[in-house]
């Protein structure tokens, strides 16, 4: 079968205002202060927990503390937890896209280096969990993105191939991982670092969900050719 695998976090899911809370948390207990912006910062945000949390310590010339940013992460982790919905709001057109996917043939599945607990409980606040086929988070396998197997998992486990599956994402290691593992990758330009996508040269950049369906035709059907 035909998957189509998304990334989760500034992929389906505008998620930075959340995390960019969990980490000034966490820089609020250090007895610091708020260090990050929802706005500005909102790139760092979906690159992940500890990248948020080294951000922040750069900004308080503390950025080569890594026994303190270790120590930190789980904090992050707990924060982002108790208040995970907060201000997170699905991207445009995301779960029509899914759905139209899903009547047309597609499996679809979520590959994310978000903890899979987390994922699967934002999915389920936001009402969407049971869109998907499979949600494979960072901790599910032994390897995660861009190891192209935490990709290949992800379509198996959703009774998809893995060699006829197409990956959505919005960073480079969403491009790595396609091109580890061989199959084409659909970049989108609605994100925080939206405008950088199309350096990294995908087989496509996706400007609005309403386009995705066609593309991921295209895709499939040249990968097939």
């Amino acid at each position: 079968m035909k998957t189509v695998v998304f990334d989760l976090d500034g992929t389906l899911a505008d998620t930075s205002g959340d995390l960019i809370a969990a980490a000034n948390a966490c820089f609020r207990d250090m007895g610091a202060g708020d260090q990050l912006c929802a706005i500005t910062d909102a790139g760092t945000a979906l690159r992940g927990g500890r990248a948020m949390l080294r951000l922040g310590m750069q900004r308080l010339e503390r950025e080569h503390d890594e026994a303190l940013i270790d120590a930190y992460y789980p904090k992050l982790l707990e924060a982002y937890a108790r208040d995970i919905d907060t201000h997170t709001v699905m991207y445009d057109g995301a779960m029509d896209a899914v759905e139209l996917l899903k009547s047309t043939g597609y499996r679809v599945a979520i590959c994310t280096n978000k903890p899979e607990g987390l994922a699967r409980q934002l999915l389920g606040r936001l009402g969407v969990l049971d869109a998907f086929g499979a949600v494979l988070g960072a901790d599910t396998l032994a390897v995660r993105k861009p190891d192209p197997e935490h990709l290949f998992e992800t379509a198996r486990r959703a009774g998809g191939h893995a060699d006829k599956c197409v990956l959505i994402g919005d960073t480079e290691t969403d491009r790595n991982t396609a091109l580890a593992a061989g199959v084409p990758c659909v970049l989108v330009t609605f994100g925080p670092a939206g405008g950088d996508m199309a350096a990294l040269a995908p087989e496509a950049l996706l400007d609005h969900y309403n386009d995705l369906h066609g593309i991921v035709v295209e895709l499939i059907g040249r990968a097939a050719a």
